[in-house]
């Protein structure tokens, strides 16, 4: 693949990752992703935003042939984390004439992730401006977005914000700009709920900020382009802003069935009342969905058997996450059974300090729910559906 054009003076350089199945070592990806990094040539000087993965050096390097680039003034490091910055260390043999761009927060870290040379590295004030001639970098700190030391480059002259892993979905595309609107959504959806979820007041404050720049092209880190940036700017004013939706989240573990009896009968109660109840299977292993639904759920309950007197440990690891990404959540609730005896509603509610929710009572059944049991699930979706109301959720 060779470099492909953005706008005047600006190329897309990076890399598309189709068979990255993980990232972190934690996150799923079903769609793969992609490394953006961008080529900015104005009429005195040239920078590049970004670099790539380090397992996709050559790719980049590659593109900087391909573009017959012989000297580069400037290299801007938005974030510092290695697969937006893992190359640095290359560039900067490459090209030793170059000056590392960054925040000043940035510096420390790339100086310990990277051992790059402080000598090499010229912090930017927030606000402060880099000229290239005909074009102009305009540097944002964006902290929180998701590291302490982000920063998103503005050009003015092409309405064009570079905004590192705001605005990103993890999506393997040929296409340069977003074309499908729909894949793109979800695809977005499930990056936001598994990297910018926990930040989401910081981002609300950003996008803010963002409302007073004239911003006709967004170029994220990870997915397409945006050249209509209307669409993904509202869904993050939907992610962090709106009320959660009328959905409760149920997250669940049957090892012997009873556990899946009572998700059933509690999917049925909250239809019945107009409610969308979205099971997720944990064994499935995608947790990046369940981070996904979570984003605009209501409620959340969870569906655990009994493991040695606790919860399963998938239905722990969920508790977890959730508590990690600090969803809009306002309820939440257990629903399960046991064998001869278990703690497992005490240690879930232990694991989730961050939720700042209202606890409905817990449904636990001594082996096989019994029809009292079942009664007392449709009590609980009862519950959900009165609360959901009483917040005038839709």
């Amino acid at each position: 693949m060779r470099p492909r054009r953005v706008c005047d003076g600006v190329q897309w350089i990076g890399s598309i990752d189709w068979n990255r199945a993980l990232f972190d070592e934690l996150i799923p990806l079903p769609d793969g992703t992609s490394y953006n990094a961008y080529l900015v040539s104005g009429s005195e000087k040239t920078a590049i935003v970004e670099t790539v993965d380090p397992e996709k050096a050559a790719e980049l390097c590659a593109m900087l042939d391909a573009a017959d680039v012989q000297e580069v003034d400037y290299i801007v490091a938005n974030h510092g984390e290695q697969d937006h910055s893992g190359t640095l260390p290359m560039m900067m043999d490459r090209y030793p004439e170059a000056t590392l761009l960054c925040s000043p927060k940035a510096k420390g870290i790339l100086v310990d992730l990277l051992d790059v040379p402080e000598e090499s590295i010229r912090t930017v004030a927030d606000g402060e401006k880099v000229s290239l001639g005909d074009m102009t970098l305009e540097f944002i700190h964006a902290p929180w977005v998701h590291w302490p030391e982000t920063m998103l480059t503005y050009v003015p002259e092409r309405s064009l914000l570079f905004s590192c892993d705001m605005f990103g979905s993890h999506l393997a595309t040929s296409d340069l700009f977003a074309s499908d609107p729909s894949r793109l959504y979800r695809a977005a959806k499930r990056y936001y709920a598994e990297i910018m979820m926990p930040f989401r007041n910081h981002i609300s404050k950003h996008l803010e900020r963002l409302a007073a720049y004239d911003i006709q092209i967004i170029a994220p880190s990870h997915g397409p382009l945006h050249d209509s940036p209307a669409f993904i700017m509202d869904a993050y004013r939907s992610w962090t802003l709106d009320a959660p939706s009328n959905k409760v989240v149920i997250p669940y573990v049957s090892m012997h069935g009873s556990t899946a009896i009572m998700v059933d009968r509690l999917i049925s109660g909250l239809a019945d009342r107009g409610i969308a109840a979205v099971p997720h299977h944990l064994s499935s292993g995608d947790t990046g969905r369940l981070a996904m639904e979570l984003v605009d759920a209501a409620t959340v309950v969870l569906g655990t058997p009994t493991v040695l007197a606790g919860p399963h440990p998938l239905v722990a690891y969920a508790a977890i996450l959730a508590n990690a990404l600090r969803p809009k959540l306002q309820f939440a609730s257990i629903i399960g059974s046991y064998s001869w005896g278990g703690k497992a509603v005490d240690q879930l509610m232990s694991l989730v300090p961050n939720l700042k929710v209202q606890v409905l009572d817990p449904v636990i059944a001594k082996g096989y729910p019994r029809e009292a049991d079942l009664q007392a699930v449709d009590a609980l979706a009862a519950a959900i559906a009165d609360k959901h109301a009483e917040a005038n959720l839709s």
